[in-house]
């Protein structure tokens, strides 16, 4: 997966690391912060969700647009990590308005704007030299996985920071609390709920509670405080990106230079520029359906964990929930790989064979050493999507590079189609999954919860469409753009992507109306629709993509 890449594809893949750190710790618990610290409904919510996340990826035009008038890639990068880790500072200071969190997602969406698209475009123009144009489709699968080694860590470090702080405070957590204290404010409590808020706060607080109206004020702001400190912790990631991209920045390409010295070629006739363009926003068009949906893994899929899903598991499931274990299964599996690849010399199968004994023994150990039954925040199914990524990546780009030999490897825009139609199975399975669930608005805490199966099968499923979809996706716009338009054509693959995220309120706003098996099937017909389209303009779309 690694061979014959240049090394200035590791430094955008450690300096994309750590931003992504940030990014996924915001997916994995915004929109938790959003109702608990500021009473807010799940539709309100998902209206600040989605429009954040679709400034984080509509900015991203902007930042293309400036970089390709003045070609200089790399300083734009640098101007957006500097945006980027103010914004992480600003969401990391307790205590403030909606209106100044607002403010502070929208300093981080234009940091993101400015860094995401362009260093993707960077990332394109190291692979148009022809001596590695044929691992461009690996290089971006490569540089995916390091955008999914941050997130993998990232809900895990939120979730830790924020319950230590709460336990600090001599608290536990329960997230069951923010809801019902809103309601107590407002004077809006049934009787059921008043009994629900007395006794969950004498069990957080081993202690009989007898002012309500203080020890409400004091847990929220407890509470809300906690995600404050996780926010911080992403900043901290910034900081490791912005190293990695200062001192390594010298290797990647840079335009302005090559184009002075004749090195680079920037036309192209105008027909074939119309027909490439065409072909792009047709792609466009089709992911803005299938970012709509997988991104409601930090939205619906967010509060379907925290409202449908068990919140405790057994041994076998909590490897996955903890992250020691799942980092020994990933470790091991990779010894496996190493040590059943005939490609490799003897001692690097050997060490192989030793990482894959040696992370299956520490998983049995940690599973030796779990409770029977262990409790867990809702928001580490968010680690599952890039755990899968990393595991999944190196299968992946193995199984297209044994259909290339054979000549039988899908062209990048089929690849891309049939991501999309694994997005419709995946939430097939979530559909099945809530079936006859208790609709959200007669949820109480004694309602049926399904287990964490089928929230992991959902994520497994869109982790293979997003590995078929996403990096291909990329791939396929670094080399469809034409030469002029680099910067632009990433951004508007990510306003295609912001497009998507601006409907992500669809999802919430459906979530709290309809029964919850109907909104995974809106989804499903949704992805479907737009696997119809792509497969229909296969062939002009394979036109363009050749090589």
């Amino acid at each position: 997966m690694f061979k014959g890449h240049p090394k200035s594809l590791y430094v955008a893949f450690f300096a994309n690391m750590g931003e992504r750190f940030g990014f996924y710790t915001m997916m994995g618990i915004l929109v938790y912060y959003l109702t608990a610290k500021y009473g807010l409904s799940p539709t309100k919510a998902g209206v600040i969700y989605s429009i954040f996340y679709a400034s984080i990826y509509g900015l991203a035009l902007v930042g293309g647009i400036f970089a390709d008038r003045t070609k200089n890639y790399k300083g734009v990068i640098f101007i957006g990590l500097l945006t980027m880790l103010a914004g992480y500072v600003l969401m990391s200071i307790p205590g403030l308005g909606l209106t100044f969190t607002v403010s502070a997602l929208l300093v981080i969406a234009l940091g993101n704007g400015l860094f995401k698209g362009n260093l993707q475009a960077v990332v394109g123009q190291i692979y148009d030299d022809k001596k590695y144009a044929h691992l461009r489709d690996s290089a971006f699968s490569v540089f995916y996985m390091g955008i999914n080694v941050g997130a993998l860590f990232a809900p895990h470090a939120a979730a830790g920071i924020i319950n230590w702080f709460i336990n600090k405070q001599g608290f536990e957590r329960n997230d069951l609390l923010p809801s019902l204290i809103h309601k107590f404010r407002e004077g809006t409590l049934s009787g059921t709920e008043a009994a629900d808020l007395q006794s969950i706060a004498n069990q957080v607080s081993h202690t009989t509670v007898t002012d309500l109206a203080t020890w409400t004020t004091h847990y929220l702001d407890v509470y809300s405080t906690g995600f404050n400190y996780a926010f911080g912790v992403a900043g901290l990631t910034m900081i490791f990106s912005f190293l990695v991209y200062v001192f390594f920045k010298k290797m990647l390409p840079d335009v302005k230079k090559q184009i002075e010295t004749g090195d680079r070629v920037e036309e192209i006739s105008p027909k074939e520029t119309k027909e490439r363009l065409t072909a792009l926003f047709l792609v466009f068009a089709v992911v803005i359906f299938f970012w709509m949906s997988f991104h409601q893994n930090g939205l619906t899929m967010s509060f379907f964990a925290r409202d449908y899903t068990v919140q405790e598991v057994g041994p076998g499931a909590n490897l996955f929930f903890n992250l020691w274990s799942l980092l020994a299964m990933i470790v091991g599996f990779y010894g496996f790989l190493t040590l059943i690849n005939k490609k490799n010399s003897g001692t690097n199968r050997l060490f192989g064979g030793l990482f894959f004994i040696g992370g299956i023994f520490a998983a049995y150990k940690f599973y030796q050493s779990f409770d029977q039954i262990t409790p867990f925040s809702p928001e580490l199914f968010q680690p599952f999507n890039p755990s899968f990524i990393v595991i999944l990546t190196p299968v992946v780009v193995g199984l297209f590079a044994w259909l290339r030999k054979r000549k039988i490897e899908p062209s990048t825009p089929r690849k891309i189609g049939i991501g999309m139609l694994l997005t419709a199975v995946a939430f097939v399975v979530l559909l099945i999954g809530s079936l006859n669930l208790t609709p959200f608005a007669d949820l109480t805490p004694e309602s049926p919860r399904v287990g964490v199966q089928w929230l992991i099968s959902t994520y497994f499923i869109l982790t293979v469409a997003e590995l078929f979809l996403s990096p291909m996706g990329i791939s396929f716009v670094s080399k469809v753009s034409p030469p002029k338009y680099q910067g632009v054509m990433q951004g508007a693959w990510l306003g295609a992507t912001a497009v998507g995220n601006l409907f992500l309120g669809v999802g919430s706003y459906l979530y709290e109306r309809i029964q919850i098996w109907q909104v995974w099937l809106v989804f499903v017909v949704l992805t479907l629709m737009a696997a119809g389209f792509i497969f229909s303009i296969m062939k002009k779309l394979d036109k363009v993509s050749k090589d």
